[in-house]
């Protein structure tokens, strides 16, 4: 990060008003700026969003409400500092907010309209010196049909985040409305006190303790990708393709679940890294999957970025039947998580060195999406969250997995310089094929799920 003349004048300013507070970055800060392959300031670090408003919303009114909100959440006033030892944050005591009104003009496709003003603000790099890093709009489509387009960045954001800041936003319009000269309380614990406290807590010799299962656990994995070793221009958004597995499917796959005893979590990896197998033709696999990192409650109703990310290695073996591979899948993700540790820490501990293009360990994210994603309903008002992108365009191929009521939604994203459309459809339908294959037949042997070539 580079500053100019200008931002060094208003960083003194700022400094010696003691209208800023420094601290550390947090250990999921770190991992960005010490491990991700793709520049920090790039716009594939974007978390982006539509929150779909239904009822007379005031523009005046939203302004305020998100005033509060900004007052409340200190991650919505946080830029960084670079240093020469790093970056550090920058905590405003008070801070503006960003949010522009845009009506659209009638007689346009609303949903052409909504998506090119969307990609608009998704598309603007976010100033991190300088700040703030998020950025929203209000696109107004009728008297009450709203679209609130946010792009925020991950620095400071995770999927979590996004519902908390629904609910807290849709919570201060209502506050504004009823009691205006009453703020929005005080989250139980701050980001930074919450950094504060991870730094406190992943001593030396708490991660030399976690350090030999990972060393075993790891060892001799190589790239599911070989070939792709050299650097790679990784800026912008991935790609998505959105799909859906029918309910029956979702239930089915549950049910696989209990009788085998592990979880939905796993039953679906399990069916995710034989067709991740199948289709790169490697039996060893392995792959990231996010934790939330908020298990204490004190952190639920916080904004900023708190999530982990865990790699888990799966090998197939063709004789074996699903449900032994199942059982098998759900031991090691178990100890997995029970052994998880910074990933700004775990990378260098195995060796890891950024290359551009390509993130250190694993090059494939797996997740299944369980933060709350809030629907509200307050004083005249309707909120829904809808997201675009999840800031992680530093993997090679991402595969998120939302339980919806249509059954299960699952977005694909992946590099298309990398990945043709064509080959990310093969790969879905063939993972939703073992899938069912599994549920149907737990005890068939893995390749017979489907077919050998399919």
């Amino acid at each position: 990060m580079e500053i100019s003349e200008d931002k060094r004048a208003a960083l003194k300013e700022w400094l010696a008003s003691g209208k800023v507070v420094l601290q550390p970055l947090t250990l999921p800060q770190r991992e960005l700026w010490e491990t991700s392959p793709v520049p920090v300031a790039d716009v594939a670090n974007h978390i982006c969003c539509l929150i779909n408003i239904r009822g007379v919303l005031s523009p005046e009114a939203c302004e305020d409400a998100l005033r509060r909100v900004v007052e409340r959440q200190e991650a919505l006033r946080l830029s960084f500092l670079p240093g020469k030892a790093g970056p550090v944050q920058m905590i405003r005591r008070t801070a503006e907010t960003n949010l522009q009104y845009r009506p659209l003009p009638d007689g346009l496709f609303h949903n052409e309209a909504v998506e090119e003003a969307a990609n608009e603000v998704f598309s603007k790099p976010l100033d991190l010196v300088r700040g703030p890093l998020y950025r929203a709009e209000v696109l107004r489509l009728s008297a009450d049909v709203h679209v609130i387009v946010l792009a925020i960045h991950h620095a400071i954001a995770d999927g979590w985040t996004l519902g908390v800041f629904v609910e807290d936003l849709c919570a201060a319009y209502v506050l504004g409305i009823i009691r205006p000269k009453e703020r929005l309380p005080q989250v139980p614990l701050s980001y930074a006190a919450w950094g504060a406290a991870e730094r406190e807590f992943w001593t030396p010799k708490e991660l030399e303790r976690r350090a030999p299962f990972w060393r075993s656990q790891l060892a001799g994995t190589r790239r599911l990708w070989s070939s792709l070793e050299g650097p790679i221009t990784a800026a912008g958004p991935a790609q998505r393709l959105v799909l859906h597995f029918p309910p029956d499917l979702a239930d089915a796959a549950r049910e696989l679940a209990r009788k085998t005893g592990a979880t939905l979590f796993s039953a679906l990896l399990a069916a995710f890294q034989i067709a991740l197998s199948r289709w790169t033709g490697e039996p060893d696999v392995l792959v990231g999957t996010p934790t939330a990192n908020r298990t204490k409650q004190s952190v639920r109703e916080t904004m900023g970025y708190f999530a982990g990310i865990v790699p888990i290695r799966g090998y197939v073996e063709p004789e074996r039947t699903f449900a032994e591979s199942l059982k098998t899948m759900h031991q090691t993700a178990t100890d997995c998580f029970a052994n998880a540790m910074p990933f700004a820490e775990l990378a260098p501990m195995l060796g890891e060195k950024p290359v551009p293009g390509h993130n250190p360990v694993f090059e494939v994210r797996f997740a299944l999406q369980n933060h709350p994603v809030p629907d509200v309903a307050l004083h005249g008002l309707s909120a829904s969250l809808s997201m675009r992108s999840t800031g992680t365009s530093r993997f090679h191929l991402g595969c998120e997995i939302t339980v919806v009521d249509e059954g299960l939604e699952v977005v694909w994203l992946f590099r298309p310089q990398l990945f043709p459309l064509a080959e990310i459809k093969n790969l879905a339908n063939l993972f939703q094929a073992i899938l069912a294959a599994a549920c149907s037949s737990p005890d068939s042997r893995i390749n017979t799920l489907v077919g050998k070539n399919a």
